[in-house]
């Protein structure tokens, strides 16, 4: 829409210009101004209103229908008030050729009507360069890829796919199916997601998640379209294509941010729209103090007619709109997709940040670091117990334990009826006839087994055992969590999970208590690992052992004493506290970009962007602060000074002039707006730390 509108505006510009000419040359005021004189005919005296007639049609009727949607809405604003000063100049002017006695007010407005149309063309070009992101988005598919034919030579993977194939053929991307194989040559762009089957390789994926580091990419691991290939050569399958990609669900939420509107812009609209009346006001007191003070002539038209110009909300109109699309550039080059347009306004006012902690403030991948079991138990059989009961869950702890008894070589028994508890645990029933070396007699096989944390003991109703307390304190006081191994109504087994403290969480935690807001952890866990994080991290609130639908009444409580508050996860177990924060902040990985519970989605798995998000949010909002007070404060000034407050002293604007300070002001609040491009999203290091966050800090 504003390229087309740019256009439109910058080809009537020229036209129009190029047609003024000769009305300035035939203008008898600016001939006696600039003392020149040009060659007179017969019929020359028509050369005026017929060009200026022809202006008007062409550059000045586009107004007057760009007009009529706010006359219909009942929402007169920058077009009602341009058309009205344009018309008023062109009937004045026809009523001239009428009565000769009148002065004629043609240069003026055919010089209006040119300096109108430069100004919308400089606001939509404007506009347009501010929103590139789409633009930018969309440039960064390729047109075509090279598909891998079958030709009979392909061979086997282990897991039974095609690897590699003789021949290949150009194809557009948008003829790409789901299923293909695609080959990406080194330097070459992805052609749509899909997973890498054979070939090694690092990807830039900084356009899509503004991570600057090369990705590591090897068989298994999934890739983004529109991402560029390093020095290694890949085969990839293709299991997303067209409007499925990543990239086009980041263009759809860019797309949406930028036409949504934020509490600021609606205040700039309704002010925008009362200008109009102000402007109407101060036109006819004008026109009527003019009229009493002398008479009604050429004069008093041209005072009215620059109130008019001067007084159309250009710079008001535009004061808010670009700073959000330069808004909504930055964050998506940051890797920030911005869902809720008021949600990114109340960023700056956050006063609590909740994070989840497990994949957020941890690295989310736990290992089994140790294990103890009560007495007669051997740790062998324990472990092939759980690792039974975990086999069809597909939990970070599920997975740890199973690769713990693949490690361990263990031989893990057959188990039917998984359920999986929400927020407690696994259970399941586990062949124990012999396979694991237990010594129970038959009556005992096909046991129920539960495995879990403190919520399962409380559930069950059972205790940890004397010989497990003293391993399970010091596993929390290590920041480990802790699971336990339930059979026949008893503790046997206890383990120790470790999930890494992410390093990016020491820097922003210490960087939004630079910036005064406080730092809550809500976790599933046990108090004493939940504890034992917060300390290493200087948490300042801990919700410890909370389900995943308690975590909305732990956001409900902060709020309850009055603070506004972000919350920080994944965006799918945590989706009723995303909903209830006041800003929901989704992270994770750059394909889960639809988080509908969320109201900004961090495209990188990096809470550091939340202390960026912050920051652009501060720095968007004293931008639409500046240009309102421009854009708002220019009138109080501007439109006295167009009906002839300084006329005693010789000081009188004409129409053309106060189009150009209206132009002038709207320029200023566009080169305003573009500062915010130079806002600086970095963060400051902190000791053993570096700015990628690559290491945790020393003791």
């Amino acid at each position: 829409m504003h390229a087309g509108h740019e256009q439109m505006f910058r080809r009537r510009f020229f036209v129009s210009t190029l047609l003024s000419v000769p009305v300035l040359l035939y203008s008898e005021t600016l001939q006696s101004w600039l003392g020149f004189s040009v060659p007179a005919f017969s019929g020359s005296e028509w050369i005026n209103p017929v060009f200026a007639v022809v202006v008007f049609a062409y550059g000045g009727v586009p107004f007057l229908r760009m007009a009529v949607p706010e006359l219909r809405e009942r929402a007169p604003g920058m077009m009602t008030l341009i058309s009205m000063a344009i018309s008023v100049a062109f009937v004045y002017s026809l009523a001239s050729v009428v009565f000769p006695e009148q002065s004629a007010f043609f240069w003026e407005l055919v010089t209006l009507i040119d300096i109108m149309l430069l100004g919308h063309w400089i606001e939509m070009r404007s506009v347009r360069r501010a929103s590139s992101a789409l633009d930018e988005l969309a440039e960064l598919m390729p047109d075509t890829a090279e598909r891998i034919t079958d030709d009979g030579s392909a061979g086997q993977s282990p897991a039974g796919n095609r690897t590699r194939s003789g021949d290949t053929e150009e194809v557009p991307v948008g003829d790409l199916s789901e299923g293909d194989l695609v080959l990406v040559r080194p330097g070459a762009s992805v052609p749509a997601d899909g997973v890498v089957e054979e070939g090694d390789s690092n990807v830039n994926e900084a356009m899509i998640t503004g991570e600057s580091k090369p990705v590591s990419k090897e068989p298994g691991d999934d890739v983004i379209g529109g991402t560029v290939n390093g020095d290694g050569s890949l085969r990839v399958r293709i299991d997303a294509t067209g409007d499925d990609t990543t990239l086009a669900g980041i263009m759809r939420l860019v797309e949406e941010a930028q036409s949504s509107k934020s509490r600021t812009q609606v205040l700039a609209d309704r002010a925008a729209g009362w200008l109009f009346y102000v402007a109407v006001g101060a036109a006819l007191v004008t026109a009527l103090a003019w009229t009493a003070a002398t008479t009604f002539d050429a004069t008093v038209v041209e005072r009215v007619v620059t109130v008019l110009v001067i007084a159309c909300p250009h710079a008001l109109g535009l004061a808010i709109p670009l700073v959000v699309a330069i808004n909504t550039s930055l964050a998506a080059r940051n890797g920030m997709l911005v869902r809720n347009r008021i949600a990114m306004e109340q960023a700056r006012n956050l006063d609590t940040i909740i994070f989840d902690k497990t994949g957020t403030l941890t690295e989310g991948e736990h290992g089994v670091v140790d294990m103890e079991t009560v007495a007669g138990v051997d740790e062998a059989d324990a472990l092939a117990l759980a690792a039974a009961v975990e086999a069809d869950s597909e939990h970070m702890i599920a997975r740890a334990i199973r690769e713990a008894a693949t490690e361990r070589d263990v031989a893990v028994p057959e188990a039917s009826g998984f359920e999986a508890m929400k927020g407690r645990g696994v259970r399941a029933t586990v062949d124990v006839s012999g396979d694991t070396g237990d010594s129970s007699d038959a009556a005992d096989r096909g046991q129920e087994i539960y495995v879990g944390g403190p919520n399962l003991l409380s559930h069950l109703d059972v205790a940890v055992p004397g010989s497990l307390t003293g391993f399970a304190d010091e596993a929390g006081e290590n920041a480990q969590t802790v699971v336990y191994l339930v059979r026949a109504g008893e503790v046997v087994a206890a383990f120790a999970m470790a999930d890494v403290i992410r390093a990016e969480s020491y820097r922003v935690v210490e960087a939004l208590h630079d910036l005064g807001i406080e730092v809550a952890m809500l976790t599933g866990d046990s108090a004493d690992v939940a504890d034992a994080v917060a300390e290493e991290l200087g948490i300042d609130t801990v919700f410890a052992e909370v389900l995943p639908e308690d975590k909305d009444t732990k956001v409900q409580e902060l709020q309850d004493q009055g603070k506004l508050v972000a919350m920080v996860g994944d965006g799918v177990n945590d989706a009723p506290a995303l909903t209830r924060a006041d800003v929901g902040i989704a992270i994770g990985s750059g394909t889960d970009v639809a988080v509908q519970s969320a109201d900004v989605i961090l495209v990188q798995n990096n809470p550091m962007d939340v202390v960026r998000l912050v920051k652009l949010s501060t720095a968007s909002y004293r931008k639409m602060q500046e240009n309102i007070v421009w854009a708002a404060g220019y009138n109080v000034f501007a439109i006295p000074l167009a009906a002839g407050v300084l006329a005693p002293v010789g000081i009188l604007l004409s129409p053309a002039v106060g189009a150009l300070l209206m132009s002038l002001s709207t320029i200023i609040v566009a080169i305003n707006a573009q500062l915010l491009r130079r806002v600086d999203l970095s963060l400051p290091d902190l000791p053993g730390v570096s700015a990628s966050g690559d290491a945790r800090p020393t003791d």
